[in-house]
């Protein structure tokens, strides 16, 4: 789950930073001047909610390179035979998919696996050393399939865009409560006041946390349809079902925080809510069922 949280801690330190930059340099200071005009505020949220998330996007690929340490492996000079063969799988698998063909990496650590990348046609497809030593190579196909799967969905600008309106929602909201704070309770009627600026970043970073749900719901959605996408490249479900049982049954690698939902195998400490993947008995049973 490697990509996904990465693109969300970048967001909001995107959104945070150009937030309180804005108050400083008092760009915002006319929306509270005569009283809240929403429609300004509304425009104000939406540049720098959608500033942030598509921002995340445009790095994530440098970003997953940098928090794996994965190295990229030259198509043209693959250092081993498995070098080869992994490039040449996912080249495989992208001209089924009919998306310009990734940049393939490596990384040490244990089994997982993740894709991202801005484009359908730049994007990159990482695995661990674990799970190229714990898997079949069956196994490990139906793995990159299911990555390459999430590229061919645009599941990261998808993604970009709920999280560009959640951003949104959650600045709009935040600057509302704390002007209500700020002129009704506390009684300031002359510019921003100390209870506007702690109100309206409390407010930022609570209601963020409360709409990563709705971020986490599109991320457990988007697994299913990754899976399903493996077993239509593979031509049958069987092997990813074989992966995500071996899954089961070995610990799955810790990703970088920020990247989690986009491993393979995401994370289970979060609750189910927050959570990035549905657990692998769900997704197990849902390609049986398809």
């Amino acid at each position: 789950m490697t990509r996904i949280l990465l693109f969300l801690a970048t967001n909001m330190a995107v959104m945070l930073v150009l937030s309180f930059s804005m108050n400083v340099l008092g760009i915002g200071r006319y929306l509270t001047a005569e009283g809240i005009n929403p429609g300004s505020l509304l425009v104000f949220s939406a540049i720098i909610g959608f500033t942030g998330a598509i921002f995340s996007l445009l790095i994530s690929k440098w970003m997953a390179k940098r928090s794996t340490g994965a190295r990229v492996i030259d198509p043209q000079a693959p250092s081993s035979p498995q070098e080869a063969w992994l490039v040449d799988t996912v080249h495989q698998l992208a001209d089924r998919a009919g998306i310009g063909r990734p940049e393939v990496a490596i990384y040490d650590g244990a089994p997982n696996a993740f894709a991202t990348g801005a484009f359908k046609n730049d994007s990159l497809v990482a695995v661990s050393t674990g799970l190229l030593q714990s898997m079949s190579e069956e196994e490990v196909m139906a793995v990159l399939g299911h990555e390459v799967a999430h590229i061919a969905n645009g599941d990261m600008v998808t993604l970009t865009l709920i999280q560009g309106v959640v951003n949104t929602f959650v600045i709009f909201f935040a600057r509302l409560v704390g002007y209500f704070v700020d002129r009704v309770l506390l009684k300031n009627e002359r510019g921003f006041g100390i209870g506007y600026y702690v109100t309206t970043i409390a407010c930022e970073i609570v209601f963020g946390l409360l709409a990563s749900i709705i971020v986490a719901w599109f991320s457990r959605r988007r697994e299913f349809r990754a899976d399903a996408g493996s077993a239509q490249l593979l031509g049958s479900g069987t092997p990813m079902i074989r992966a995500l049982a071996r899954l089961g049954n070995v610990e799955a690698g810790e990703l970088p925080k920020a990247f989690e939902s986009s491993g393979i195998s995401g994370g289970r400490s979060l609750g189910a809510l927050f959570a990035s993947h549905p657990p692998i008995e769900q997704r197990i049973a849902a390609l049986k069922h398809s």
